[in-house]
């Protein structure tokens, strides 16, 4: 496997001015940037002042827009058909994100239980493919629209148990709704404790409903900060 990139995008430093207590990395979906969903953390920082923000840009220019990035090339029309394997441009993507987790963990001089790693579309499927592959346990994992991508392999590539929490709408079409529904159930099975909530009339986006149900999600995990 070749060697990993250096990802680099928006950070967003703890609102109390103070050293970051807890981190969120959020990893953008296809064609987009970091700079997509650090609007998450602008949105959450008020109510979360003791956590810095991440939103890397993946490692490469996205084939089917080039203003954008991508963790691993897919066709788009196929990305809700489940005879699609994303295996291996999972496994190409995974050194990079892991490197940069364990990287903002130390030097925030933190540990990977104090970190959630969170996404959207494919950085939801790219979070939970890395996120289940650290011996430690992160603080939590967070996906909006994704999916697991080695589902039927569960019970082998889950190296901890961290809480999951799945957002997705009714209405998507480009990730069906049963990606998290499937993804729930085989964690679930696995002994993860995992809160998946179902947004009506939302379709491939993120809703109000389901900011306010991850927004629940950090509050248990990471605490409310001073």
């Amino acid at each position: 496997m070749s060697s990993s990139h250096q990802l680099n995008g928006p950070t967003l430093a703890p609102s109390n001015g103070e050293k970051a207590k807890k981190l969120v990395i959020l990893l953008h979906g296809y064609g987009s940037d970091g700079q997509d969903l650090i609007g998450l953390g602008q949105y959450w920082t008020k109510d979360f002042p003791h956590v810095g923000f991440f939103s890397p840009n993946a490692p490469h220019q996205c084939g089917m827009n080039p203003m954008g990035y991508e963790w691993f090339p897919l066709a788009v029309e196929r990305i809700g058909n489940k005879n699609t394997d994303y295996r291996g441009g999972a496994e190409s993507a995974y050194p990079a994100i892991r490197d940069f987790v364990l990287a903002r963990t130390e030097e925030a001089g933190l540990e990977l239980g104090d970190v959630l790693l969170g996404g959207f579309s494919q950085g939801a499927m790219m979070a939970l493919y890395t996120g289940l592959r650290f011996e430690t346990p992160l603080a939590g994992i967070l996906g909006f629209s994704g999916k697991m991508i080695d589902l039927d392999q569960a019970g082998e590539v889950i190296k901890s148990k961290p809480p999951v929490c799945l957002v997705h709408g009714e209405m998507d079409e480009v990730v069906p709704l049963a990606g998290s529904i499937d993804a729930a159930a085989a964690l679930e099975a696995q002994g993860l404790d995992v809160r998946l909530k179902q947004c009506p009339g939302t379709g491939h986006g993120i809703s109000m409903d389901g900011l306010e149900f991850a927004a629940a999600f950090l509050s248990q995990h990471l605490g409310k900060g001073a």
